[in-house]
């Protein structure tokens, strides 16, 4: 593909503010994660995202090294956190060397967020997915709405693997089983999501309020935990091999049921969650980039890619269509036929064009 066809990136803008934390608890730095878009184009990251979030983590990561702000925390814009990687950018015939520089570059923005000199907190207000989960992860604290609907970890069932951390830090925050229900089991049944009581209750976010004034109690909530008056429990995860081996036995028998074999994506998935048990952080993410340029590569993943496209953005806006304004008001469809694609085209027909079919 040549260079003047690739597809031009919504560029996510991590804009920074700073905000008094409620009880005298000091000044946080607080990112929003904004394309720009209402909600129905959810906040993506591509090259240009990510090094706009670089450049704002660097920016708090200066402020707090200098002792000017007690917490970062990072939310997205309404309705929507962040839903991962511009897939539109992944599918866009790039090198393998792109693929790994890609993988690379989100492991390197994302595990600031867990380096800083003060705690980070991560607020989802809306849909997460892929990136926008691994991005809480790397995070200290983490905090949900209870009126969002999309969280997963979808990429096991697009032909990918969770390449910014999230095949080493959820195992490591929820232990195996867990991981693989999010990771392996969810993203193959269909994508299944969770909302947010789920996530929760998987131990996946720390503390849990209603959407209405979601941002504020968050900042309440932050406040109590930078000062101390609130602990943050959190179960140890056990790391015992037979356990993991368990889990992940289980995850392999749901892989074979959906792809029998013919997939790479969900068996990279499984491996990569073995190393989390015994790999420090670095070996991991590493190999996490090493996964994601294979895959990258591979018909698997372009096959999916094309298939998303088409019956998504193509549905919406067809290839070559001619301008909306030639078109003449339809007031009822004729189907000359029958049987069960008759019937289909006329659902079709009922449910896009409102209108009378005969």
């Amino acid at each position: 593909m040549s260079e003047q066809t690739l597809p031009t990136e919504v560029v996510t803008r991590a804009l920074v503010r700073d905000v008094a934390l409620p009880g005298g608890a000091g000044t946080m730095a607080l990112i929003t994660l904004d394309n720009g878009r209402d909600h129905t184009r959810p906040s993506t990251f591509g090259p240009a995202s990510l090094a706009s979030l670089q450049a704002a983590v660097e920016q708090v990561a200066r402020r707090a090294d200098a002792g000017e702000i007690v917490a970062v925390g990072v939310t997205g814009k309404p309705f929507v956190f962040a839903a991962g990687a511009d897939l539109t950018m992944v599918g866009a015939g790039r090198t393998r060397e792109d693929a790994l520089g890609i993988g690379r570059l989100g492991h390197d923005v994302f595990r600031r967020f867990g380096e800083l000199a003060v705690p980070s907190f991560a607020f989802v207000n809306g849909a997460a997915l892929g990136g926008g989960v691994e991005l809480p992860l790397h995070c200290t604290y983490r905090t949900v709405s209870s009126g969002v609907t999309a969280i997963a970890l979808p990429e096991s069932f697009l032909g990918l693997v969770p390449g910014w951390g999230g095949t080493y830090l959820l195992p490591n925050l929820v232990g195996p089983e867990k991981a693989v229900e999010v990771i392996i089991a969810n993203a193959l049944n269909t994508n299944t999501m969770l909302n947010g009581a789920k996530a929760h209750g998987l131990g996946i976010f720390d503390a849990i309020f209603e959407p209405a004034d979601f941002l504020a109690q968050s900042l309440v909530w932050a406040g109590e935990v930078v000062t101390g008056r609130r602990s943050v429990e959190r179960t140890p995860v056990d790391r015992d091999e037979q356990l993991w081996e368990g889990a992940l036995k289980g995850g392999k028998k749901i892989a074979d049921a959906k792809v029998h074999g013919a997939a790479p994506a969900p068996y990279r998935a499984l491996e990569l969650i073995r190393l989390a048990r015994t790999a420090d952080r670095d070996t991991a993410f590493e190999a996490e980039s090493q996964a994601l340029a294979d895959l990258v590569m591979g018909d698997e993943l372009r096959s999916s890619l094309y298939a998303f496209d088409l019956v998504n953005r193509r549905a919406r806006k067809p290839a070559g269509a001619p301008d909306k304004a030639l078109a003449r008001p339809v007031t009822s469809v004729g189907v000359v036929g029958a049987g069960l694609m008759a019937s289909q085209l006329a659902l079709l027909f009922v449910r896009r064009l409102q209108v009378p079919v005969v």
